[in-house]
């Protein structure tokens, strides 16, 4: 078969010129899809199985393992070898002899699966649920443009809605639309302005199911320029607004350096490019940091900085980014990504830097076969992603290595071993693909590229090699402790999940493995382990058994200085093409002044952006009924409705009535447990009492709110005894009333239909759809640490 450039194409040069490189071939979709007509092979017999930690075996289960009338019907190592083979089959495209294409099928088919299957390297999500399948569409990451014109606006978001329909998330850059209430000729009228078309797409969004098992993602960017960037600033502090979207404001040097000389800066009309107005820059700078501080975004990216390391400048500037961040793309231009699990190469206290060779290679190879496997969703996208062939090979299990060679994730130590690493990975990956370059071609849109520069020629197969991707469910598949390069979330916690028989089976005790050898070589004491198993941290336990090697080395994330948060992200975006998906945690105390420290030291490190979320800041969102006044108690009227919920406790059957108002407000609560003149029941009575004068104050703070503070402050205080398992399990009568509060609210806002005049409704957080969990933030998005969900992702 032969290739563009290898039959004298014009490559723009005199012949005595010519370059040491050819530009490889865009295989037909016809040509590919003949690669899979064939069925996936059969599991071969002597194949030895894969070792999943139940947790893994679950999450598989849940979202990965085909499945016939909701019937599994694959199992893990199936699930592997369809990949396999899947993949494989791509290197019939580039041989012609029939026996070569044979045995190197039949080569790579094998190298794939015992790749994936030693847990080494898995592709991302969309690859393994969907490669030898009917929907074939590989891809995590797309960036889609939005044009300023209503053709333009909603032409996007028909191509979002196949996206997402398919499993991937989409990213806009909403800079190119007009601002609000400037001219719309054709009308006569004014712009209602990008966020109003945002509002559409997050609608949209929220009613799509991406591939059946979540809702779409997306980001959306807004250039520090556009007229309205204060509006989208400040968008989120509404809960309720965009939930379908992550936000992030670009930023470019002259913005930045506006900043630190607290100078203004032009605010410039996306339709006609000239001035329209000026803005302090200080002040739009604190206005993100204040946003940030109360929940969690905007994020941002630095445009510049990005576009300085466009491998392809000639083919457009890039403008956003896929929903985490992790990876800037041109306009229709999608990514594959996959991961390699450092905890792998670890032997006798040293990095395997042969074996890891071998397997960035490997998996080089892998990611390029998927751009061709790959059944894309529109055309655009397969013409764009061809032409540049991107892929995102990045990491996962950084926080295993660090504790297999004793460094600390926030020590110099740990940093510079985990700059030493992602070099190394940089350096290979460029080799392999520059091997592939060698027999498949250059990437098409070489000619042009940072690649093909006066200083010389570097044939390369894709424009882009590395990228840090979320790997939340992956890394839990894989068996590792840390997700990407996020540190220890806990050294232990329990995880639920819903397909055991009974209540005792559908909880998962998590505990870090490498924690529990390094204890008992220590011989650390049961009871002592068991007091850092409830704490989840050694920080919280003052034991001098304990030695000190460990307390820096089995650091959590909570543990870790912010600034140690972004000197990891930093180090790791010194090698890496595209950037780094991670979220910068800060305690609940932090300060405004402590997020816009972090943000100038993104800057100053050369970080790509930046994404930061304070603990608990979402929860305390506090919201208002309109137009009510606070102040004093309400009077009890002649008549309450309410239910009656009866729950067993440790100290006895507790009976929890729940009464509301005439609008569905809780008003009085009853408490009523054990035998009269009782201790316990006059305890209880007194509880009731309290939570019903709660209650009936009158507050403008919305009753949602309150009750939510109230289950908050309740659930979890843990007595002497509990009775029950798993989700039901009751610690003590203030976690019963908790959970029966909780229960009521749940039913209440089941059977409701509508939202009452004047009110916003929000959640103390936000809960996983899988487990019930709370979720958290970490690389970049909203993710659960116990099933690996991702809102992103």
């Amino acid at each position: 078969m032969g290739f563009a450039g290898e039959s004298g194409q014009n490559l723009g040069r005199e012949s005595e010129q010519k370059p040491n490189y050819f530009i490889g071939k865009v295989f037909t979709l016809e040509e590919r899809e003949e690669l899979f007509k064939e069925p996936t092979l059969p599991l071969p017999t002597d194949l030895a199985d894969v070792e999943f930690t139940p947790n893994a075996l679950h999450v598989l289960e849940l979202r990965y393992l085909k499945k016939e009338g909701g019937k599994i019907v694959e199992t893990p190592q199936e699930m592997l070898w369809r990949v396999a083979d899947n993949i494989a089959r791509v290197e019939e495209l580039y041989e012609d002899n029939e026996e070569k294409i044979r045995r190197l099928v039949e080569e790579k088919r094998a190298a794939f699966y015992e790749m994936m299957a030693q847990l080494d390297f898995l592709p991302n999500s969309p690859t393994l649920m969907n490669a030898g399948r009917k929907l074939q569409q590989l891809s995590a990451c797309f960036v889609l443009p939005v044009e300023d014109s209503m053709i333009g606006i909603f032409d996007s978001l028909k191509n979002a809605a196949l996206i997402h329909q398919s499993g991937g998330g989409t990213g806009f850059s909403y800079s190119r639309l007009r601002h609000k209430g400037d001219l719309v000729r054709s009308t006569s009228g004014e712009s209602s302005g990008p966020i109003s078309f945002m509002e559409i797409y997050d609608i949209a969004t929220g009613k799509i199911i991406q591939g059946g098992t979540r809702r779409g993602a997306n980001m959306a960017e807004l250039d520090v320029n556009h007229p309205d960037i204060l509006e989208f600033i400040n968008i989120k502090k509404e809960p309720g607004r965009l939930e379908n979207f992550n936000l992030s404001v670009g930023i470019n040097e002259d913005f930045m350096d506006a900043v630190r000389k607290e100078e203004e800066y032009d605010l410039i009309s996306p339709r006609t490019g000239e001035v329209v107005s000026r803005l302090d820059a200080k002040e739009v700078f604190n206005q993100i940091i204040e946003s940030a501080w109360s929940c969690g975004e905007p994020g941002i990216i630095f445009l510049d900085r990005i576009n300085k390391r466009n491998p392809t400048p000639h083919l457009g500037r890039i403008e956003g980014t896929n929903p985490c961040g992790e990876q800037p793309l041109l306009p229709f231009e999608s990514c594959n990504l996959g991961s390699i699990n450092l905890s792998k190469f670890i032997e006798n206290g040293e990095v395997d830097w042969e074996r890891l060779r071998e397997t960035v290679h490997l998996a080089v190879n892998f990611l390029d076969n998927v751009i061709d496997a790959n059944k894309y969703t529109i055309p655009q996208i397969e013409e764009m992603t061809m032409k540049t062939r991107k892929i995102g090979l990045g990491i996962m299990g950084l926080a295993d290595m660090l504790v297999l060679l004793r460094l600390g994730y926030e020590s110099d130590g740990g940093r510079a071993k985990a700059r030493e690493v992602m070099r190394f990975i940089q350096d290979e990956g460029r080799q392999a693909s520059m091997n592939l370059a060698e027999k498949r071609g250059v990437f098409p849109s070489f000619e042009g590229s940072i690649f093909e520069s006066q200083d010389g020629i570097t044939p390369i197969r894709n424009a882009t090699i590395t990228t840090i991707a979320p790997t939340g469910s992956i890394s839990i598949i894989a068996g590792c402790s840390g997700s990407g390069i996020e540190p220890f979330f806990a050294l232990a916690y329990e995880s639920q999940r819903r397909l055991g028989k009974t209540d005792e089976d559908n909880i998962l005790k998590q505990l870090n493995p490498y924690f529990m050898e390094a204890a008992e070589k220590e011989g650390i004491k049961k009871e002592v382990i068991e007091k850092i198993i409830e704490k989840g941290k050694l920080s919280e336990i003052n034991d001098p058994k304990i030695p000190e090697w460990m307390r820096g080395v089995f650091i959590t994330s909570s543990e870790i200085s912010a600034w140690g948060h972004i000197k990891m992200q930093a180090a790791i975006q010194e090698y890496t093409d595209n950037a780094v998906s991670k979220t910068i945690n800060f305690p609940h105390s932090a300060t405004k002044e402590d997020i816009a420290e972090a943000y100038l030291l993104a800057d100053e490190l050369n970080c790509r952006g930046l994404t930061v979320y304070r603990d608990g800041s979402r929860q305390e969102q506090v919201l208002y009924i309109k137009d009510r006044e606070g102040g004093g108690i309400i009077e009890r009227p002649d008549f309450y409705e309410g239910r009656t919920w009866k729950v067993k406790t440790p100290v006895g059957t507790l009976f929890l009535g729940i009464n509301r108002d005439s609008e569905g407000v809780i008003r009085e609560v009853f408490v009523d447990v054990g035998k009269a003149g009782s201790d316990v029941r006059a305890d209880a009575e007194a509880m009731g009492r309290l939570l019903s004068l709660i209650y009936r104050i009158r507050t403008n703070i919305l009753p949602e709110a309150i009750s939510m503070a109230v289950i908050d402050q309740l659930k979890g205080i843990a007595g002497s005894e509990s009775i029950g398992f798993g989700p039901e399990k009751v610690l003590s009568l203030p976690d019963a009333i908790a959970k029966g509060l909780e229960k009521d609210e749940k039913k209440r806002e089941k059977n409701s239909h509508g939202k009452e005049e004047g009110f916003v409704i929000v959640r103390s957080g936000e809960y996983c759809p899988e487990c019930q969990r709370i979720l958290v933030r970490g690389e970049g998005c909203l993710t659960c640490r116990h099933c690996g969900y991702s809102k992103c992702s």
